[in-house]
């Protein structure tokens, strides 16, 4: 019987017809001791009783511990038709499982009289005959009280709680398990937390527990995660405790509760506890590779890549094999942390274990291959998905279009293109910047300004890298007044044009050497409000000397801040064209505003000062003869 008392559990004797229920408020955690800090019971009349009255007796009975090897004895109580209360002693031998108690009662009577007013009498008329009560229970001796005993610190006023508020400790009960087989009392732990019956299940695991008995593993990992469900954490780490002092616990249990961490108290303490765990030599015995898949996967929210490979090392040194979702979790981590060739290791180690990559590994190893201008491997794996039936997405196929337009691959480009389209995915901007941005790298300048046009008449997704793209074209081919109608259809579409699209329409210019367009065009971004840079200068500068423009050279000289590389052009192309008088005049300007010319502007003006030199010279000989 002692088993079955614990804090705040009741239980109900039903005796000659009189009743006693029993409500308890701490329990010893002794094997076989407990001290019951209050009895209160309400004995109620049988057929003995008047039909017409009823008669209530309360007591309140005080247990304290006793020696083991001594037997107990309970008082037997009786009511006669003359109200009065009698107590007869019962022994019961110390063959049965109670610990030994001592104890006394204290009486109220409460009367009640179906026609009348209720009366409620403490202590008069009817009461217990408490010194009969007394003479009839048998001497207890010396009290002796085990102070090893590990009692519960909280008292009756303080029950726990849940993490979600509610008092479990007051409100579980224990029960007397007539049922001994550990197997069949698990199966029903299992059903309880399975249906949700959280507390009927957890009653019946502390019933199992103070009765000797132990639930299987099975049974208290689905009482953990019906505790997990419900939000009750905190009974969910006395569970844990248990489990662990009990050696039942397994992968699944250190999964569930370090998850249960991560998600009330944060990945952080998450990392922690499993830190803790992993220095209790004792504990790793339980993990498996489940549990490393829930660290790696905390390890994913923080991005954490070096903790994650830490893991994956420690994994492989306890003997496990990762699954499928382990090499997921890695790969996927590692791609996000853009450590590419520890996500290329993880694959390849995935491979070597027999293991079949998933759709969402291969196309984030697609991306892991083109981030690292491993196209020949990323190709190799778009083909295995299209093989195996699966379906690449539109980011893989665009990281693919682009990392083949990069490597000069145009063909095989537009053949991944032409699956793509087959596949039904629509293609978009970056597709059509990877495609031209190969046909420019291929110096196809035509092709690409083709493919814009169809482009344009195609879609919608035209934008101003895709028209700078084609400009650059525009520029390698000298077409200046293409540059010139596609400037105007930026403009006329919306979008803003920046400095750098102005700069390869200029630069168009000046390859063609049409240096007025050229500044027509500067003046049109001037009226723009689009501020200039040294690139527009230097490009305009170049012009206005191949056709001669010298007044134009020096104006947007004097327009700009002094700049060495404005003036180094200028004096280099005067040098070119022989206007060394002109060239003198900006060099010692350039000198007077503290620039320091580079090293062909001066070698150009000794050549030509050692020119003067000796025209001086021969002129000085002519004239003396």
């Amino acid at each position: 019987m002692g088993e079955l008392l614990r804090n705040s559990a009741s239980f109900s004797i039903i005796s000659n017809g009189f009743g006693c229920r029993y409500q308890s408020f701490s329990q010893g955690r002794g094997r076989n001791s407990v001290c019951c800090r209050c009895f209160c019971g309400c004995f109620y009349g049988g057929s003995a009783v008047k039909t017409n009255r009823r008669h209530v007796a309360r007591c309140r009975l005080n247990m304290v511990l006793m020696p083991v090897h001594q037997c107990l004895w309970f008082g037997h109580l009786k009511m006669s038709s003359q109200k009065n209360l009698h107590v007869e002693s019962t022994r019961i031998d110390n063959n049965v499982c109670v610990p030994e108690m001592v104890a006394s009662i204290e009486s109220e009577i409460v009367c009640e009289d179906d026609g009348e007013d209720g009366l409620v009498q403490n202590g008069k008329g009817e009461e217990f005959e408490l010194d009969s009560l007394g003479q009839n229970l048998p001497p207890w001796g010396h009290i002796v009280i085990d102070q090893s005993m590990e009692f519960e610190s909280r008292s009756a006023g303080q029950p726990s709680t849940s993490s979600d508020g509610k008092d479990t400790l007051h409100d579980s009960k224990v029960h007397f398990l007539e049922e001994r087989n550990e197997e069949e009392l698990s199966r029903r732990i299992l059903i309880l937390s399975r249906s949700n019956k959280v507390r009927s299940a957890l009653e019946l695991c502390k019933s199992m527990k103070l009765s000797g008995l132990q639930p299987n593993a099975h049974a208290c990992n689905s009482l953990l995660s019906c505790l997990l469900r419900n939000g009750q954490l905190d009974d969910a780490l006395r569970t844990f405790e248990f489990m662990k002092t009990s050696e039942i616990i397994t992968g699944h249990t250190y999964s569930l509760i370090l998850k249960a961490i991560a998600d009330t108290q944060g990945c952080e303490a998450a990392l922690d506890m499993f830190a803790e765990l992993e220095g209790e030599s004792e504990q790793k015995k339980g993990f498996d590779v489940i549990f490393y898949n829930t660290a790696i996967s905390i390890c994913g929210r923080l991005n954490n890549w070096v903790e994650t490979k830490r893991l994956w090392r420690r994994l492989r040194e306890d003997g496990h094999i990762g699954t499928q979702v382990t090499y997921s979790l890695l790969v996927s981590i590692f791609v996000r942390c853009n450590q590419n060739e520890l996500a290329l290791d993880a694959y390849h180690d995935m491979i070597q274990n027999g293991l079949e990559p998933k759709d969402d590994t291969m196309h984030a190893i697609i991306g892991a291959c083109t981030k690292e201008e491993k196209w020949d491997m990323a190709l190799s794996i778009f083909q295995k998905m299209l093989n195996d039936g699966l379906k690449p997405n539109p980011v893989a196929c665009n990281a693919l279009i682009n990392s083949l337009g990069k490597a000069g691959e145009v063909k095989l480009a537009f053949k991944i293109y032409d699956i793509m389209q087959h596949l039904g995915h629509t293609p978009d901007a970056f597709t059509w910047k990877s495609l031209l941005g190969a046909l420019y790298r291929a110096n196809q300048h035509g092709d690409a300004l083709h493919l814009f046009e169809r482009i344009r008449e195609q879609s919608s997704a035209l934008n101003e890298h895709l028209y700078n793209t084609a400009l650059m074209s525009c520029q390698k081919l000298g077409s200046w007044d293409r540059a010139l109608q596609l400037l105007w259809q930026m403009e006329a579409s919306g979008l803003s044009v920046s400095t750098a699209s102005y700069n390869l329409v200029i630069a168009a210019c000046e390859t063609a050497r049409k240096p007025k367009v050229a500044l027509q065009v500067y003046d049109h971004m001037m009226d723009q409000k689009c501020i200039p840079d040294t690139f527009t200068h230097l490009s305009l500068i170049r012009s206005c000397i191949w056709g001669s423009l010298w007044p134009e050279v020096e104006e947007i000289l004097d327009r700009v801040s002094p700049n060495v590389s404005l003036y180094n052009a200028a004096i280099h192309g005067m040098c070119l064209r022989g206007k060394i008088d002109t060239a003198k005049k900006l060099y010692m300007r350039m000198q007077k505003s503290g620039l320091k010319p580079d090293g062909k502007t001066r070698a150009l003006m000794l050549q030509n000062l050692k020119k003067d030199k000796l025209k001086v010279k021969r002129l000085s000989y002519h004239g003396r003869r």
